[in-house]
């Protein structure tokens, strides 16, 4: 057979073959397409599902978001952000007798459970846990267990033990600054401080996972607390209280009352620490409000003269007798009678100020009032009704017949020293452009010549043992005796200091109180606040100072040059 006619033979076949194959990759090129297409179609679903849960769905967003990332509470943190208070799920002992259906509960017997769970935990009751197994009945044997403890308990081969995952709130401090936080009830709701104001945007899904931030800084908390726990115990008093307040925003750097509690341990031994002795509990302050007397004469122009010198024996208003604690000579100057803490001159002072202005000047700062804080627990002050008589405007005047909390005071001082403007007290840590306007008590000159005398009362009278080197602290004790059935009872005294510092240029008030402090070895065997709270401030400025910037310089202080020839002698309390 000829090529040509070979070709013309074999030609039809291979175009044959040619276009199976051309319809074969047709077809696989479409199946591609339309799997192609398909996964388009998908995607373009899901694409669109997720557009309008991002756009028309907001709290389905925000809620399955928050409840799969973010903690069932929210933080709670110092001003620096350390942790004070967290929630995180841990494991809990549960008693479930059901769990083999209607057979035994346990594998073992409830004693060799009992026996086995109490060498995990020596704590618990090997009788009591036996008890509790033996009854049948579910519950908790134990709240708050490790993961390795739980392994152990697991390894017991007891179906009827379970771990189930709670959220619980841990408070990382421990005890340390318990009245501000508060705790969390069982309810998940929180109760008493910072844990009860922030309780809805803690709570709540879209605000949660932000911390709130407290204006107060772990480091001056613990310091503070750490002072006055020192002075309670070495006095042997029932309690003590003290805050540290900018002069300048009125944030609390720190605010502690003791005895405290745990707030990751609430129960019945705890509950009587709860009280809040800054915020909820009023005393008589006593002397602590002579400079605010002083202050209002000053700024009423009732006192002009420095010099000017006041009868200082005692003397009758009444029935009532006006005197001080010791003789402190025939006169005094308004320097001498701060100095020396002198009753008799403020009360004339006060007379001279009038009943009217002095309440107006109270009023002014507060003290008629709850505290200015966030915190729920706020106690009423005891306060003169009506228009003051000349007795008591003369008792006020010395911290008598009015009773407040240590918050009132630090508030009062604040203004005192920082040019006379109150602002109320926030533990919200605030920015440049929060700090509220606040309203003028006293004038700017007023508080310049406050700032000079209260330098004077550490540096030559009652507050000597205040006087931390170099921190030019400015203060006034304050020893008051609590009142009782039938009058004021002498062998019990609230003993105060209140303080600030640099009184060149006031940052800080500084407030030490101590509840019925008693005469020992530690204090002199003196029960006044020279000597027992008036050293707490000495040693917590030093401590605090450098923490918020106030550095010690032995080179600066206030200019009292004008009064010093005022005051020939010192004073002891």
């Amino acid at each position: 057979m000829t090529a040509a006619a070979i070709a013309t033979t074999i030609t039809p076949g291979r175009r044959q073959l040619a276009n199976v194959r051309q319809r074969t990759l047709l077809v696989a090129k479409w199946r591609v397409l339309w799997v192609l297409g398909l996964f388009a179609l998908i995607a373009a679903c899901a694409m669109a599902r997720i557009g309008w849960l991002g756009l028309f769905d907001s709290t389905l967003r925000s809620d399955s978001l928050a409840d799969a990332l973010l903690p069932r509470r929210g933080e709670i943190v110092d001003r620096n952000g350390v942790p004070l208070a967290r929630a995180f799920n841990a494991y809990a002992l549960w008693y479930n007798p059901k769990a083999l259906g209607d057979g035994p509960p346990l594998v073992k017997s409830p004693a060799e459970v009992a026996a086995a769970l109490a060498r995990i935990f020596p704590d618990m009751d090997a009788a009591d846990l036996t008890r509790r197994l033996a009854s049948g009945r579910p519950g908790y044997l134990r709240r708050r267990i490790m993961p390795e403890d739980a392994n152990r308990v697991h390894a017991l081969g007891e179906p009827a033990l379970e771990f189930p995952r709670e959220n619980q709130r841990f408070y990382p401090q421990g005890s340390m600054a318990a009245h501000i936080l508060g705790f969390v009830s069982a309810d998940g709701h929180g109760r008493i401080g910072m844990e009860e104001v922030f309780d809805q945007r803690l709570n709540d899904p879209a605000t949660r996972g932000t911390p709130a931030v407290l204006s107060i800084d772990l480091r001056v908390q613990g310091a503070l607390e750490d002072e006055l726990d020192r002075g309670m115990r070495a006095t042997n008093a029932k309690g003590a209280a003290g805050v540290v307040l900018d002069v300048d925003t009125g944030e609390i750097m720190a605010l502690a009352s003791l005895p405290s509690f745990n707030p990751n341990l609430i129960d019945d031994a705890s509950t009587p620490n709860i009280f809040n002795r800054v915020t909820n509990q009023v005393y008589e302050l006593g002397s602590t409000f002579k400079p605010l007397t002083v202050a209002a004469a000053i700024d009423a122009g009732t006192v002009t003269d420095m010099a000017r010198r006041y009868p200082a024996a005692p003397f009758h208003v009444g029935r009532f007798e006006i005197h001080d604690s010791h003789n402190m000579g025939a006169s005094l100057n308004v320097p001498e009678a701060l100095i020396h803490s002198s009753n008799v001159v403020t009360a004339q002072v006060a007379d001279e100020l009038g009943g009217p202005r002095l309440r107006a000047t109270m009023m002014a700062l507060g003290m008629n009032e709850r505290p200015y804080i966030e915190l729920p627990a706020r106690g009423f002050p005891l306060w003169p009704r009506g228009d003051w008589a000349r007795i008591t405007t003369m008792t006020v005047s010395y911290g008598h017949g009015i009773a407040v909390t240590p918050l009132h005071l630090a508030c009062g001082y604040a203004a005192l020293v920082n040019g006379g403007v109150w602002r109320p007290a926030t533990l919200e840590k605030l920015t440049p452009g929060q700090v509220p306007q606040g309203r003028r008590v006293f004038k700017a000159s007023t508080s310049a010549r406050m700032r000079q005398l209260l330098r004077m009362i550490v540096a030559d009278g009652t507050g000597r043992k205040a006087n931390a080197p170099g921190f030019r602290v400015g203060g006034k004790t304050g020893s008051a005796e609590k009142p009782g059935v039938g009058g004021y009872r002498k062998t019990s005294l609230v003993a105060t200091f209140a303080s600030a510092f640099p009184m060149d240029h006031p940052r800080y008030v500084v407030i030490a109180m101590l509840d019925e402090p008693q005469g020992t070895a530690a204090s002199s065997y003196q029960r006044t606040a020279a000597w027992n709270a008036a050293p707490i401030v000495g040693r917590v400025v030093p401590r605090i100072g450098p923490l918020l910037g106030v550095m010690p310089d032995n080179t600066r202080d206030i200019d009292i040059t004008d009064l010093t020839p005022l005051i020939p002698g010192g004073a002891e309390e």
